[in-house]
């Protein structure tokens, strides 16, 4: 993992002086509309998804939503922002460029990082996201025009983001993840490296870490909880399922919280709920951790989604 903020050293065990750091989460936006595709980028496993899209998600990731719960994160005024994937549908290459003006419209790379999911490696034809999305998606201390590296590192206040890429292309009716044995090694060697790190941990990825589902699981995700086990981390962020949900795992010092959201575009449809986010407010109890979670979102009803993003729920999670 890559050292980002040189003045800040990974075994200084001082910890920033905060009242409380505000790390806001949210996943899956799949932004539309969708860009018209030519007919040779329809090949393979994009016409299945562009028929899955006329049919039915045009109708349930919608721009209006999404602008409504950004605009919400915004006026929460969080310290940061986590985007944990799946911000396209098809990798069409037009996607790619429309989803870098959402982000910069979300906030500066320095104030946003982001992870990239299954949709964003939907085939392998395209790399697109490396010209357009490299800022939110760098280590600090990567220079400019480096290419994509996992796992990377990111130090903001009191949190250290540690952030991991399961995405990668897959068969046809499949959306599993993997992280692969050299990224997994190196995320090893990085937590031997920040055995005296005091900062808070968070790490991201897309994939959950326990799935039912065969064809949507994270392959490695057993590999992952070992190194988990044994180094540990505080908070774990994903997306993917566009549900609310809570796992917990085991880390060297107790149970490690694995919190997922819904889509941030999505309408309610069959079990899945409307879109949300989540804030997180970590502040220095002693010496712990507290970390709060704040769920706002919009509520689901009888006629559909409610017209605002409000709040829905508290948590103590530590």
């Amino acid at each position: 993992m890559r050292q980002e903020n040189p003045d800040i050293s990974p075994f200084d065990n001082s910890v920033t002086k905060m009242t409380a750091f505000t790390l806001a989460h949210l996943s899956d936006p799949h932004l539309a509309p969708l860009p018209a595709p030519n007919l040779h980028q329809l090949a393979g496993k994009r016409a299945l998804g562009y028929l899955n899209w006329k049919r039915s998600r045009h109708a349930i990731h919608r721009r209006d939503v999404l602008d409504a719960l950004v605009a919400d994160v915004r006026a929460q005024a969080p310290d940061h922002i986590a985007i944990t994937g799946d911000l396209v549908n098809l990798a069409l290459p037009d996607e790619f460029t429309r989803a870098r003006a959402w982000l910069e419209s979300v906030g500066a790379p320095a104030d946003v990082t982001v992870v990239p999911g299954n949709h964003d490696a939907y085939v392998r034809v395209t790399k697109k996201q490396t010209s357009e999305w490299a800022g939110y998606l760098h280590g600090d201390g990567a220079e400019a025009g480096a290419p994509l590296a996992f796992p990377f590192l990111r130090r903001r206040g009191p949190l250290t983001l540690i952030g991991v890429s399961s995405a990668v292309p897959t068969a046809p009716f499949m959306a599993t993840g993997t992280l692969g044995r050299a990224q997994l090694d190196a995320l090893d060697r990085g937590f031997s490296q920040l055995a005296s790190d005091p900062n808070f941990r968070v790490l991201l990825v897309h994939h959950p870490l326990s799935s039912k589902s065969s064809y949507k699981r994270l392959t490695d995700a057993d590999a992952l909880l070992t190194i988990l086990g044994r180094h540990g981390v505080d908070l774990i962020l994903h997306g993917h399922d566009h549900i609310h949900s809570t796992m917990w795992f085991e880390g060297p010092h107790g149970r490690i919280p694995a919190v997922g959201v819904p889509s941030a575009s999505a309408v309610p449809y069959r079990h899945y709920p409307a879109a949300a986010y989540n804030l997180f407010s970590i502040t220095r109890d002693g010496d712990a951790w507290r970390c709060e979670q704040r769920v706002r979102g919009f509520v689901n009803s009888a006629e559909g989604e409610s017209a605002e993003v409000r709040e829905l729920q508290r948590i103590r999670l530590i």
